[in-house]
């Protein structure tokens, strides 16, 4: 019996290992980045942001703010961003689904919502590309203040 649910459970494995997924992107924009001896491809994009960290100072808790990363493609081959994803639900990334050409500028848009929030925060975005290393980490900082109920005199 446990010939016959080894053979079961490596037939599943091989199937699963060689399933057919079309991901969106043409073949020719994804390298492979190294060869086996550990030689890197320069024909690979390169992914340069102006800035890697953004701090949006002091925030009122429950403020819903927004900022761009400006990248640019230093490499030699199209850039692809399969992913972005932030550290908690509170910040969401929007990034360019279409190839970012050599040369060529894109932006990633980070939107912070500080509702329940209090204090120092730092949130990181990591991004997947199809550059060497394939995840880039930025990071937004902000300083949330909890307003003062006000309250009438009397109460």
């Amino acid at each position: 019996m446990k010939p016959l649910v080894f053979g079961i459970v490596i037939s599943l494995v091989l199937a699963a290992c060689s399933a057919d997924e079309k991901q969106g992107v043409d073949s020719n924009d994804v390298n492979i980045s190294a060869s086996a001896e550990g030689k890197t491809n320069s024909s690979l994009p390169e992914i340069k942001f102006d800035e890697e960290v953004f701090d949006f100072g002091k925030l009122t808790q429950g403020e819903v703010v927004s900022h761009d990363f400006n990248f640019k493609n230093i490499g030699n081959n199209n850039l692809i961003i399969t992913g972005a994803s932030g550290s908690c639900g509170c910040t969401v990334p929007k990034w360019p689904k279409e190839p970012i050409l050599p040369g060529k500028k894109g932006k990633l848009n980070v939107v912070f919502t500080s509702e329940g929030k209090k204090g120092i925060q730092e949130k990181t975005i990591t991004i997947a590309t199809n550059c060497e290393p394939a995840t880039r980490i930025i990071r937004i900082k902000a300083d949330v203040i909890v307003a003062e109920s006000v309250k009438e005199p009397g109460f």
